[in-house]
């Protein structure tokens, strides 16, 4: 009784701050993570501590989702489109990203505070996480100031795509995190124990594909329907994955991929979910992300915030030139893009959230938490800037935004 009391007081205090944001012209994200905080057992206790051990259920619906509709960013047609040059950047920025901060976290771990035994597992960790990039800000800026061109484009379709990668990158830094939590020592048995349950997990999320499809199959295209099957074999995926002690993310990933591209209905799917639920989802998730904020740790770890934040930068813009040039884009593309995938925020926090319940990570995942929510922030307030900057150099953004603003 008391857990849906709550859940009620979230929904409408979430409600009035998607009102109240742009009014108070901040993003939308930095406000449910403010509000989270505020009704958080850290400041006026109005959610309590006990709640909190309560939401699990709410946390693997949401990613179980989430991670369907990456997956679904990952169809045969929509990536031919893209070109050879999208999927150049694409890769090399969401890879340099993750290598740049594993390596830098592994380098700096002694001076960040960890200890030696935590020190490689934690920046697989940071790696994996670094590689999403939030979409909404990008787009939010492009469609202010009606910017239209190559530039832009290709700017679109890197943020749109690369969290599948990094859904990808965190599912292997998660298997290898708690290879090394279980044993501290890489072998080629480690090695094959990684590899086993990241295929395993892929064998599931097929099936799972597989049998959806064919389960709406029967309901002839009939919108409704089609929708609630798919979501409950999405659960049932998840939770086998998790039964089995395989990676529950990784194969709902490959359960929306295998759906987009087997099913001529699942754009339908796709769309009741982005319609009806996406919105849901991410209140709830940047909100019950500031509720497990522990304000006396996060400033404990100001250098691991930095740390994280300017390596993560600096391998999406290298990254991302990498691709470029090898690609032959354009020097706008070359110089520029990179800096347009600052922004981080709700896939990055949700595979954090997911960490805090994962048997092996119980010592490090609140400080993970504590420091991707502060990013988040950084990230929220600082991408915008960037990515108008970034548009304006290209010369794609109308004239008369920028004579407004003036």
């Amino acid at each position: 009784m008391q857990t849906l009391f709550y859940i009620g007081i979230i929904f409408v205090l979430g409600a009035l701050m998607e009102w109240l944001s742009p009014k108070m012209h901040v993003p939308k994200v930095v406000g449910y993570l403010f509000l989270g905080l505020m009704i958080g057992p850290e400041v006026l206790n109005i959610i309590p501590r006990s709640f909190i051990q309560e939401t699990n259920i709410i946390i693997d619906l949401s990613l179980s989702l989430i991670a369907v509709l990456v997956g679904a960013n990952l169809k045969y047609t929509t990536l031919k489109e893209m070109g050879k040059q999208i999927l150049a950047i694409t890769f090399f920025e969401a890879s340099f990203a993750f290598l740049f901060v594993t390596i830098g976290f592994f380098l700096l771990s002694e001076w960040l505070g960890f200890s030696p035994e935590q020190g490689l597992i934690i920046a697989v960790l940071f790696g994996g996480l670094a590689s999403a990039t939030a979409p909404a800000a990008t787009i939010a800026v492009a469609h202010e100031c009606k910017a239209k061109g190559r530039f832009t484009t290709t700017l679109l379709a890197v943020v749109a795509s690369d969290d599948a990668l990094a859904l990808i990158f965190f599912t292997f830094a998660l298997t290898l995190g708690g290879i090394f939590a279980g044993n501290g020592d890489f072998s080629i048995a480690t090695l094959y124990d990684m590899l086993k349950i990241i295929i395993l997990s892929a064998a599931v999320g097929s099936v799972g594909a597989i049998i959806s499809v064919l389960i709406d199959k029967l309901f002839a295209h009939h919108k409704g329907m089609e929708t609630i099957s798919t979501i409950g074999m999405i659960f049932i995926v998840y939770t086998l994955s998790v039964y089995w002690e395989l990676e529950p993310l990784f194969a709902t990933l490959i359960m929306g991929a295998v759906m987009v591209n087997l099913s001529t209905d699942f754009d339908l799917v796709e769309e009741e979910i982005d319609g009806h639920l996406e919105e849901i989802i991410f209140m709830l998730f940047f909100i019950l992300s500031a509720i497990h904020l522990d304000l006396e740790s996060l400033t404990t770890v100001p250098f691991v915030i930095l740390t994280y934040t300017l390596l993560r930068l600096l391998g999406k813009m290298s990254g991302a030139w990498m691709g470029a040039k090898l690609s032959h884009a354009d020097k706008t593309v070359q110089d520029y893009l990179g800096l347009g995938l600052f922004p981080q925020a709700g896939v990055a926090i949700g595979l954090a959230l997911s960490l805090q319940h994962e048997a092996g990570f119980e010592s490090i995942a609140p400080m993970i938490l504590n420091v991707i929510i502060a990013a988040t922030i950084v990230h929220e307030f600082i991408g915008p800037i960037l990515t108008e900057y970034v548009l304006r150099k290209s010369g794609e953004c109308r004239e008369d935004y920028f004579l407004s603003k003036d």
